[in-house]
Order: C-alpha cells, then structure tokens, then sequence
C-alpha cells in the first residue's frame, strides 16, 4: 500500500466538528432565538436527600443561547483537533452530549420544574438492560461473532429470573438462573457459528424468532395459569451505600440502586480493563482480528470464541433479568420490546469500545424516561416529536463518529484451521 494511500486512511475528517456546529446552530435559533417563555427550574436535590442544594433557575430562551454558545466552543474545538490530525476525545463528546441534553431538557419545562436526580437515575436503570446486552454483543463481536441474537437472550434471561425467583422465592438463584438461560442461547449460536461455520446473521435471527416463541407460549399457557406461584416474584430491594448514598445527585443515582445497577456499573469497566489491559484481552482481540495469526502463535480461536460468546450470552442474560426482577417485577410477552436490537446498535454506535457503549446505552435509557415525563411538563408538544428526538441523535452521532471506527476485521468470517 503506498503512502498516499495510508495518509488517506489516517486522516480524520472533519464530520465531528461540522455535525457539532450544525447542532450549535440549531440549538441557538430553535432553543434560544425561537425559544420558550418561562422559566426552568432545575431540582438537583430530592426533598428526602440529607443534603439539600439549592434549586438552579434559568430563562427557557436564555438557557438556549447560553447552551448554543457552548456547544459552538466546543465544536471550535474539535474543528482544532482534526485539523491537526487527533479524534475528539471522548470526555468533550461526553459534555458535548450533556449540554445538549440540558437545553433540550430546559426548552421542554419552559415554566417547569427539572427533577434532574430522577430523570438521571430513572435513564441509568432503564439502560442498564441495554447496556448488559451490548456489553454481550460486544464481548462475542471481538472475537469475531456477530451476535444478532441478544434480544433471545434478554428475553431468556427475563423469563428464568422470574419464573425462578417465584419457585425458589430467591432472587439470587433468580439471576444465576438467568446468566444461565442467556448463555444457553449463545450456546447454539456458538455451536452453529464455530462448529458448523453457519452464516452468523441467520442463526440469530432464528434463535430470536426461536425464543420468542417458546417464552410466548409458555406464558400463555403456563405463567397466566398460575401467575401468583409462577410469575409473581416482585423486585430485588434497593441498596443504600451508607454515607455515599447521601451525596446530592450523584448519591442516590449511582449509590442508591439495585444490584443489578451496581453490577452493570462494575462490569463496564472489568471488560474495559479485561480488553485493553491484560493477556486475555489480547488474545481475545487478536483472535477477532487476525484469526490466522493468533492461531499461528498457539492461541486455540475456536475456543476462545468459543467461550466469548458465552460469557456474553450470560452478560445479556443477566441484562433479561434486570427487566424482570430488576424493574417491572414480573414476566410479560415479548417484554424484552427490541432492546436486544438498541444493545446492537449501541455496540456499533459504541465503536466496540464498553465505555463508549456504555454511555450510547444510556441515550437510550433516557429517551424512555424523556417520553414519559415530558408529556406531563409540556403537554402541547407533540408525543411523536418527543419520541423521535433521541434516534434522530443516534443517527446524527452514527453519520458524524461511528464513520471514523471499523469492526473488528474477522466478524462474521467462519474460521477453519489450516
């Protein structure tokens, strides 16, 4: 490959920064210019918190502007970076985001209140399904699996902690349970993807088609018929991290949760650690990769993927549980509603990367939670419009960042020895 050619590949572009100011733009005319009267008061404590701070109020239009500008500087500042040949760092697309959210959340309440603790912590719960199944997705596409089939195992997951935990009357065999179903179901995947080298994409959507057959008829004929003994195991109890728990926001949104909330903030940065820091990692990465040269150097790229793709079958199954007991409290049909198909998006949305993910995850989390609360503050404003907000985001970040990323070189590509 000629020079030439390599500088063309390593050059960055610049969609960030022209994405990012085209946003500014908009934020100033439609937020600021042609903004809403009123004021915005942003809650930051609860009324129970231990430590009260106090409320922050802002005109709707003036937070507009003040959010346009910023986000404007910010973009100056990509604009900076690609000029000299370096990505935006992640933390500046994360205070990017922030500011974004904080003039679309100020525009909605114009004359209202924002409880920012609740909607926080209300997005952190609703993504951590997502997150778990991306995390899953991620851990088989690394090694060169490509996963369609996490909604199978998110709604495998939810059905087993919940119809465990009613028999047992234990959450904890609940979620084991679930680890379990989800695993089950990457099994297939795995024997059908590594053994017999099926095309990867198929089998998903089958295992899918699959699952949501089997838990549809085993609801209907068995959970309704028994609900109260089989299908009624509640949720797992909030855990309050003495003292931590009491630090405003950032208290009871991370330290006041479920323990499948604490697992999946744990988990995210141990598979961070796992891929980028250590031998296992490397390997793993390698076999997704180059699978003919790890399997030059001794690494066995049949088991590592092998066990990959179940490790991340259990990660998603774990994230079907945290539907059940770790939310709604109970199994329902097809409950899982496409999150499965959100985490894959995440994955790429992600660049492969947990943390990116991670954070990718949590738009969604709070565009569930955006939809509710914002019919209740401004009722006047179309639900369709509210709804469509953060896909249209989405779609804005996979256009302007996902671009510059790539898959790992092997996914989707069956492996054969010699």
């Amino acid at each position: 490959m000629s020079q030439i050619q390599l500088a063309k590949e390593e050059r960055i572009g610049f969609k960030s920064p022209i994405t990012m100011a085209s946003i500014g733009v908009f934020v100033i005319i439609f937020f600021g210019v042609l903004g809403r009267e009123g004021e915005t008061v942003f809650e930051i404590s609860r009324r129970a918190d231990l430590i009260q701070l106090p409320s922050i109020s802002i005109g709707s239009s003036s937070l507009g502007w003040v959010s346009g500008i910023l986000l404007l500087l910010i973009a100056g500042y990509s604009l900076s970076s690609s000029l000299k040949n370096r990505k935006t760092p992640l933390w500046v697309s994360v205070l990017y985001g922030a500011i974004g959210v904080i003039a679309l959340l100020g525009w909605l309440a114009a004359g209202n209140q924002v409880p920012l603790t609740f909607i926080i912590g209300t997005s952190l719960v609703l993504a951590v399904p997502i997150v778990l199944g991306a995390m899953g997705g991620l851990m088989c596409e690394r090694v060169g699996v490509t996963n369609i089939a996490i909604e199978a195992q998110l709604l495998a997951g939810a059905f087993m902690a919940a119809v465990v935990s009613s028999i047992t009357d234990n959450f904890f065999l609940g979620l084991i349970s679930a680890m379990i179903g989800g695993a089950l179901v990457s099994l297939v995947l795995a024997v059908f993807a590594i053994k017999y080298l099926a095309q990867q994409i198929i089998v998903g959507v089958v295992l899918n088609v699959l699952v949501i057959g089997i838990t549809s008829f085993l609801f209907q004929q068995w959970l309704t018929q028994d609900a109260e003994n089989v299908n009624f195991p509640g949720t797992l109890d909030i855990i309050k991290i003495p003292f931590l728990s009491d630090i405003p926001v950032i208290g009871p949104v991370i330290f006041e949760n479920r323990i499948t909330v604490f697992v999946a903030l744990i988990f995210v940065p141990t598979l961070y650690f796992i891929l980028f820091k250590t031998k296992l990692g490397l390997r793993a990465r390698a076999v997704g990769e180059h699978p003919l040269a790890a399997d030059t150097v001794g690494i066995n790229v049949g088991r590592t993927r092998f066990w990959w793709v179940t490790m991340g079958g259990m990660s998603a199954g774990l994230g079907g549980a945290a539907l059940t007991i770790g939310n709604a409290g109970a199994f329902g049909r097809e409950m899982a509603g496409g999150f499965g198909f959100i985490a894959l998006a995440v994955v790429i949305l992600g660049r492969w990367h947990p943390i990116s993910a991670a954070l990718a995850a949590l738009l969604f989390g709070f565009s569930i939670i955006l939809r509710v609360w914002a019919n209740q503050v401004s009722p006047g404003i179309p639900t369709d419009f509210i709804i469509m907000v953060p896909y249209v985001v989405t779609v804005i970040a996979v256009v302007a960042f996902v671009g510059q990323s790539r898959p790992p070189k092997a996914l989707a590509i069956p492996y054969t020895k010699g």
